[in-house]
């Protein structure tokens, strides 16, 4: 189960529609990706073939990650920061790169 954010809710609107389209893009991506993997194993491809979309998923995800990262920077750490909870915020940004890079 995610972490709840401590950071306050100063507005509704988390992530820019303009980001969410990117996000989504990107997700709808990785999800072709790993549905491509699923049929390379029913054909019996490779394992080398089968590695490299595995990657390219992985790398799909990971851009995703990057614009949720900005997000956040731009959004919810500046405003936590704004409140004056610079504390909270450094705490939390350092638990989501400590899970993104596991």
């Amino acid at each position: 189960m995610p972490a709840k954010s401590s950071l306050p809710v100063v507005e509704r609107v988390f992530v820019p529609d303009e980001r969410k389209q990117e996000v989504r893009r990107r997700l709808q991506r990785a999800r072709g990706q790993v549905d491509g993997i699923e049929r390379m194993l029913d054909e019996n491809r490779p394992c080398a073939e089968i590695l490299q979309q595995i990657a390219a998923a992985q790398e799909a995800l990971r851009a995703a990650g990057k614009l949720m990262v900005r997000s956040y920077m731009e959004k919810c750490a500046t405003e936590g920061i704004e409140a004056g909870r610079e504390r909270e915020v450094y705490d939390e940004f350092l638990e989501i790169i400590y899970r993104m890079v596991r």
